[in-house]
């Protein structure tokens, strides 16, 4: 664990040192909030049960790709783009897969781009490269997300089908929101750059 957790401090650090560049460079933050988290050994335990794995280490290693996670938020859907862009300028981080939830969002309506990463870490005197899943998503889809986490994760009681697909709706109307404000910042930078 200490290992993961040291990949998860080297990814928020090299985040956070974007988050600082891209506001001095575009002169506004796109990059809301860095946020990290490394999974609990039950919760790594209950994941590798749900997907039938064998309880072992490498299996661990191997398959479970979010032990170390860290999450960006941002305040427009198009600062994604830019992000994933800059991100594959750093040359000590490698990633080896793309999930673009934003194109084709969950079933459950969550929106959003993730990114595992290999992210090297150095133990005992060697460099090692650790997973990471990187999370970047808007304002909008990470006040849902959290929403519908503890509504359908946290709770003893089950989400009825129903409240489901209530939360479902909800994601495609802020989902809506997000492309509709991207387009009302975009407006105003064209007409910035007239007044110029």
């Amino acid at each position: 664990m200490e290992i993961y957790g040291e990949a998860c401090n080297n990814l928020e650090k090299i985040m956070k040192s974007l988050q600082r560049e891209t506001k001095e460079k575009y002169g506004y933050d796109m990059i809301n909030t860095v946020t990290s988290r490394i999974k609990t050994p039950q919760s790594i335990l209950n994941k590798m049960q749900r997907k039938k794995y064998a309880l072992n280490y490498k299996n661990m290693i191997d398959s479970i790709n979010d032990i170390a996670g860290v999450r960006v938020v941002c305040p427009l859907k198009s600062d994604i783009k830019k992000i994933k862009r800059l991100l594959k300028e750093i040359p000590d981080i490698d990633i080896i897969e793309e999930k673009d939830y934003i194109r084709k969002p969950k079933k459950s309506g969550y929106s959003g781009y993730h990114l595992i990463m290999e992210i090297p870490v150095n133990y005992k005197e060697h460099d090692i490269l650790v997973k990471v899943e990187l999370q970047i998503r808007t304002m909008a889809m990470d006040f849902w997300a959290t929403v519908e986490h503890k509504a359908r994760y946290k709770t003893k009681n089950k989400l009825s089908f129903f409240d489901s697909k209530k939360l479902s709706l909800y994601a495609k109307i802020l989902n809506l929101m997000d492309n509709k404000i991207v387009k009302i910042y975009q407006k105003q930078q064209k007409n910035l750059l007239k007044n110029i």
